[in-house]
């Protein structure tokens, strides 16, 4: 299974859209950089026919090193979680 990477993403608009290539690295950074600060933000970024990326608050539990087997605390931590649209998990399962 191959990686598809930023670079990857701005050579793709390069060469769909012609622009030159710190243009589309721009625009790549550019559109991260709007769904990490609306993440920040405590906003959900949906995208339609993809899915939605939202920040999920996890409280304190207990837990366990797995290595000593010794009861340890997992602290409360905020996740960013995304969630595929049902057309967008249709489609990538027709492809398998």
């Amino acid at each position: 299974m191959a990686t598809v990477t930023r670079i990857d993403f701005a050579n793709r608009l390069r060469e769909r859209f012609g622009l030159t290539t710190a243009d589309a690295y721009k625009m790549v950074d550019l559109i991260f950089d709007e769904i990490e600060q609306s993440l920040i933000n405590d906003e959900e970024v949906k995208f339609a026919g993809f899915g939605s990326f939202k920040i999920l608050q996890k409280a304190e539990r207990a837990g366990r090193n797995p290595k000593t087997g010794e009861p340890a605390v997992i602290s409360a931590r905020r996740v960013a979680t995304f969630r595929p649209c049902t057309e967008f998990r249709k489609r990538v399962a027709k492809q398998s």
